[in-house]
């Protein structure tokens, strides 16, 4: 029996526990992030059932709507290195905040837009509204590095789910109670996801290395630094992957850009036609980003994986050359698709893992500012090349640049084994 007012010694705390409360704490965030991203994108495709509605409202041509979407592609495109740079100095919670409130705020300025130039000025906050490169920050500091493929692959799951529910949601509210009311639940919607970050994602997601590493650095940093983008250039890999991705990712985000018009001009798809076909490539987005992805990488090194993208996007870009119904136009866009997705999933996840974690936030903004280009330059080059020269144009570039630069890869790739042995 133990004698009375004998204290027993205290017991070292478990690190095995320690180190599962705070895995379960991070899954937790991740599942959040996950929510909050499927919103983002159900709001944002109900944005785009209301704003060509509105645009033709107001009296916009195809020309002026142009003009609008490319505003919108140089705002975000300028909003992307800062915003990631933003999110590295004041963190996730400050990052995702100010994208939903943006977010909310381009609603409202929807919502009571009854002339031309509010149109206009209803995309200004647009240069905040960086949900997902937001998502994929978290996602990324909060992932071991052999996970990170497979968990930033999830996100392309959730787009999947939104652009299904905001397509779907959007036309049934547009066709029976308006344009103003659709774009105030999307108001509504975008200050649900802002409640959400606030009470789920944490201030910051960086480790305590890392913050204590760059505390004194990032006090005197510039949102946004040009130095800055070049010192992340300079890392080992990183000018060279993200040459590729603006290369070789362009002659496909044409192909995406155009879509709309080729879909209506080439193949005469009504719009009701046109929401089905979207439907079935969020279906494949989903099942390729959802459980394909992850086991991809989890089995094959990340070189090897982008090669395999970029062929066959070059073999895709050859078979749109010749498609002429909407059967071959399908049949093309599912291997599209798992090329493109993962294309942007392995070159993301490569230039993330290729500089400090302290600097993922602005790294991902530069990546995001890739999608903007590509929307900003690529209704211009499509519109020229459809035009003049037709469909087959668009294909032929794309098989032809994806070719060089596969050729190219696997020369590097050969000289690298050479030079091992």
């Amino acid at each position: 029996m133990k004698r009375e007012g004998t204290a027993e010694p205290a017991r070292a705390p478990d690190s095995s526990t320690t180190n599962t409360t705070e895995q379960s704490e991070k899954t937790r965030v991740i599942y959040a992030v996950y929510v909050i991203s499927a919103l983002d994108i159900t709001w944002m495709f109900l944005q785009f059932s209301v704003t060509p509605y509105l645009a033709k409202k107001l009296g916009f041509d195809t020309l002026w709507f142009g003009y609008l979407q490319t505003t919108v592609g140089v705002i975000q495109l300028i909003g992307g290195p800062m915003f990631g740079r933003f999110g590295d100095l004041f963190g996730a919670r400050a990052a995702l905040s100010l994208a939903c409130a943006a977010t909310t705020v381009s609603f409202l300025l929807l919502a009571i837009a009854d002339h031309p130039i509010l149109l206009f000025v209803h995309k200004l906050p647009s240069v905040f509204m960086h949900v997902m490169p937001a998502c994929q920050m978290v996602v990324t500091d909060l992932s071991e590095p052999e996970r990170r493929a497979d968990t930033l692959s999830k996100l392309g799951l959730c787009f999947g789910i939104g652009m299904i529910a905001g397509s779907t949601l959007g036309g049934h509210l547009s066709t029976h109670y308006g344009e103003t009311f659709t774009a105030c639940v999307g108001a509504a919607g975008s200050a649900f996801g802002l409640l959400l970050v606030l009470n789920f994602i944490p201030k910051s997601t960086k480790s305590e290395a890392s913050r204590s590493s760059t505390k004194s650095k990032n006090q005197n940093q510039k949102v946004f630094s040009l130095g800055e983008i070049t010192r992340l250039m300079k890392f080992p890999g990183v000018a060279r992957i993200f040459l590729i991705k603006i290369i070789a990712g362009l002659p496909s985000g044409v192909f995406q850009v155009m879509f709309s018009i080729i879909a209506m001009d080439f193949f005469k798809l009504e719009a009701q036609q046109n929401g089905y076909l979207m439907a079935y490539f969020g279906i494949v987005q989903m099942v390729v980003q959802g459980g394909v992805i992850g086991r991809l990488t989890s089995r094959f090194p990340e070189k090897s994986l982008l090669l395999l993208s970029i062929g066959i996007t070059a073999g895709v870009g050859l078979a749109q050359a010749y498609m002429q119904t909407v059967f071959q136009l399908c049949l093309t866009v599912t291997p599209w698709i798992f090329s493109l997705s993962v294309f942007n999933v392995i070159t993301d996840c490569m230039l993330t893992k290729s500089v400090p974690s302290s600097d993922t936030g602005t790294m991902l903004g530069l990546c995001a500012s890739v999608q903007s280009l590509v929307r900003t330059i690529g209704p211009t080059i499509g519109g020229f090349l459809y035009m003049n020269y037709g469909l087959s144009s668009i294909g032929l570039i794309e098989f032809f640049v994806n070719s060089v630069v596969l050729v190219y890869l696997l020369y590097q790739h050969l000289k690298t084994e050479r030079l091992k042995e």
